[in-house]
């Protein structure tokens, strides 16, 4: 195909073409969605990178990476940094299309016994 006839992802997209898209192109998708959350969430509580690190027990190099989609926390570490931004977390994967989504709650009092735990679908 000559460069005349080439067509950008996107272009395709928007003329309602099918494109195919890899695993990985998908898994970077997940990766920036979760990064935007948390970044949305952090500066709608007026924190810098360097407190949320110091809240969830991080480093604020571990926050620039996950802000910038370059690294994929692992459940433990989610668990933190929701609890860091004072929300919760949902996670909505569908095939190639993410939602990730921190509802703020309220923060707990220091007299308050953490309500963790797993929860069953019955």
């Amino acid at each position: 195909m000559n460069h005349s006839t080439w067509k950008t992802r996107r272009t395709r997209k928007l003329l309602g073409e099918t494109v195919e898209e890899s695993a990985a192109y998908i898994e970077a998708g997940h990766s920036f969605a979760l990064g935007q959350a948390v970044h949305d969430r952090r500066t709608a509580l007026r924190l810098s990178q360097t407190e949320l690190a110091r809240r969830a027990g991080m480093s604020q190099p571990q926050i620039s990476n996950i802000e910038g989609g370059d690294s994929v926390p692992t459940l433990a570490l989610l668990t933190r940094l929701a609890t860091a931004l004072e929300a919760s977390l949902t996670i909505d994967l569908d095939g190639d299309t993410s939602a990730f989504v921190f509802t703020p709650r309220e923060p707990r009092r220091p007299d308050e016994a953490p309500t963790g735990g797993r929860r069953s679908a019955a």
